[in-house]
């Protein structure tokens, strides 16, 4: 059973445009230690299609990988990974302030924005449906240090797969 996030709708998924910034800005600075960004946009609890917050995490992949290279191959420049319990903590905690998390994002470097077989793998723990219902993945391409493309996907439990979803970014340019 998948841990309740948010209502699904057929409407655009908004994402604040200055939130949206930072995301990019975030690609960025992560572009430039060469490791995925990520980390995850929230909104009011009134508006469930509706993200005006972000809030980065760390990139533990390449803190695991110099620990472990055999356990863990791969480094944060095709990978991320987050501290579970901090993330199930924020979770948590959006559920009693007010603020849900709806939308967990990291970006791809020189390579676009997809729904890769690792990130479907990683959404559904290897299981057969996500770990988190209703939780949206932003995925922004950086390609040469320039954010080029942002991808909205959410799971299709018809098709039993992540499909791209809709997004309108909201406020000023």
């Amino acid at each position: 059973m998948g841990k309740e996030i948010h209502v699904v709708s057929p409407e655009p998924v908004r994402i604040a445009k200055a939130i949206l910034d930072r995301v990019a800005d975030h690609a960025r600075a992560s572009y430039a230690k060469d490791e995925e960004a990520c980390g995850y946009l929230s909104g009011p609890l009134a508006d469930a299609l509706f993200c005006d917050e972000s809030v980065p995490l760390a990139n533990l992949a390449n803190r695991y990988h110099e620990m472990d290279p055999e356990t863990y191959p791969r480094t944060g420049r095709t990978y991320f990974l987050i501290d579970p319990l901090k993330f199930e903590k924020a979770v948590a905690a959006g559920k009693t302030n007010g603020r849900p998390l709806r939308v967990l994002y990291h970006s791809h470097l020189d390579v676009g924005a997809y729904f890769s077989e690792t990130d479907a793998a990683a959404a559904t723990m290897g299981g057969d449906k996500p770990s988190y219902d209703g939780l949206f993945y932003l995925v922004t391409s950086i390609r040469q240090g320039v954010v080029d493309d942002h991808k909205l996907f959410e799971w299709d439990p018809s098709s039993k797969k992540f499909v791209e979803r809709s997004m309108q970014f909201v406020g000023t340019e």
